[in-house]
């Protein structure tokens, strides 16, 4: 790579998810809900962690990092997509492609992080946890995270720089709702295969690590659940690991599609349907996961609303 962007295009021009002017509206409102519910969901669990004594462990640190790194994640390219609803074409310059593409990959990497830290934690509460308070302290706590947002960042200098360095002078329309790589690869009128390689190496890179250590804590856990001889303790001990499971599935099922799968098997309007899943629907999914189907969060909920009722 060169370092430097010999582009004659300068401005880009985002087609998004329809030209249908009817369904350009009922998307819009249909997102903007959506967006609205995004924000309060995930900034209502994030409040509700730090207003709860009871809530002031690990998990829920970790829990409330990932609802800000959601809100993180479809920021990146939800304003945008409303943006592109209310007009026939949006545009973007190429600087502001670099900081969406930037920050989206921060944010992806961040969550898949997130997510392994996650099911480290549950092995250690119930394969360790007489250790659980040496093993997750606070330092141990704090290193895992800011080594997740270390990753993002890594991963998004990784297609910031390679999409500084490709050349732009022909056809400027991205055939998505932001400015993904891929399509902006396909744009560029120089590139070798160092710029296809390295962003695809290093999102792939992540997702093996992400899911290798998942996959293992998991494995751990089962074995250590099926020691359990009461039928409570298991299902206590499954309870506690069921929001995180279903949060992985969702998230690296969609991501693993994107960014490990060849981009020969699947279409650009397949690309723009799985886009869509883990940049909005996953943010919006994951309060209802972590919340409706955690005792402690209700519970937590209940006591912080009772509280405010008391002194209104």
């Amino acid at each position: 790579m060169t370092g430097k962007n010999s582009s004659t295009v300068t401005e880009f021009f985002i087609l998004g998810l329809t030209d249908d002017p009817t369904l350009r509206v009922f998307l819009f409102v249909l997102f903007l809900g959506i967006y609205i519910f995004i924000l309060l969901g995930n900034l209502s669990i994030i409040v509700l962690i730090r207003k709860s004594p009871p809530l002031h462990t690990p998990m829920y640190l970790f829990l409330s990092h990932l609802a800000f790194v959601d809100i993180g994640l479809s920021s990146s390219v939800m304003p945008v997509m409303l943006m592109n609803f209310l007009g026939h074409i949006n545009s973007i310059s190429l600087q502001g492609c670099v900081v969406q593409l930037f920050s989206l990959a921060i944010f992806g990497a961040a969550e898949c992080f997130l997510l392994a830290v996650m099911a480290y934690d549950r092995y250690v509460a119930i394969c360790n946890p007489l250790l659980y308070s040496t093993h997750m302290s606070t330092r141990v706590c704090t290193l895992l995270i800011i080594t997740s947002y270390v990753g993002g960042c890594v991963n998004g200098w990784s297609f910031a720089g390679c999409l500084l360095n490709l050349s732009f002078c022909g056809p400027n329309k991205i055939n998505h709702f932001f400015c993904d790589y891929s399509p902006l690869l396909k744009l560029s009128c120089s590139h070798g295969p160092l710029f296809e390689i390295i962003p695809s190496f290093c999102a792939g890179s992540i997702i093996i690590v992400a899911v290798s250590i998942i996959t293992v804590s998991y494995v751990y856990i089962l074995f250590s659940i099926l020691k359990i001889r009461s039928i409570e303790g298991r299902s206590k001990a499954f309870s506690t690991c069921s929001s995180h499971f279903t949060g992985v599935i969702l998230y690296f099922g969609t991501v693993s599609f994107i960014y490990v799968m060849p981009k020969s098997i699947y279409s650009t309007d397949q690309n723009k349907v799985v886009s869509v899943f883990y940049t909005v629907m996953i943010p919006m999914l994951n309060p209802l996961i972590y919340s409706l189907r955690n005792k402690e969060v209700k519970g937590a909920m209940k006591k912080l609303i009772g509280t405010k009722h008391l002194f209104a």
